[in-house]
């Protein structure tokens, strides 16, 4: 039987915000699209969020974001994230990965409008929602 670790090996790994409606979303989103299963997830508040990002000296108390782990420790934030998210997704969705030609300062500053408010428009959960039962093998803090 793989470990975890092998497991994950060759995945992209999303670090989202475990208690926000428009984070649990968009990982929902992002798996009904992941056609090539290159996507596995865990939220931010788990041990292995706070585990991975401490690894990579990513500041979570500065970074209200998506964290996006790419094989071999590399990561992105914020609109890079999304974008390289999109990139890999099924359907047109890879054209919206064409802003990255923009300045991230510029991407980013619609960004965080975004993820400021994300409580407000979209609402907050007390705790981490659970994924059905065909979702919980992409999730790693499970």
């Amino acid at each position: 039987m793989k470990t975890k670790d092998e497991l994950t090996q060759d995945k992209y790994i999303v670090l989202f915000d475990g208690v926000c409606n428009f984070c649990n979303d968009s990982v929902r989103f992002i798996i009904k699209r992941d056609k090539n299963d290159l996507f596995r997830f865990a939220s931010l508040q788990s041990s292995l969020g706070q585990k991975l990002t401490k690894e990579r000296g990513i500041d979570t108390t500065k970074i209200d974001s998506i964290i996006l782990i790419k094989p071999a420790e590399a990561y992105y934030i914020k609109s890079d994230a999304a974008l390289n998210i999109a990139k890999k997704l099924s359907a047109l969705y890879p054209l919206l990965s064409l802003f990255l030609v923009l300045p991230r300062g510029f991407r980013d500053f619609f960004y965080d409008i975004i993820a400021r408010n994300r409580y407000k428009w979209f609402g907050k959960k007390e705790a981490c929602p659970m994924p059905t039962p065909e979702e919980r093998a992409k999730f790693l803090d499970f």
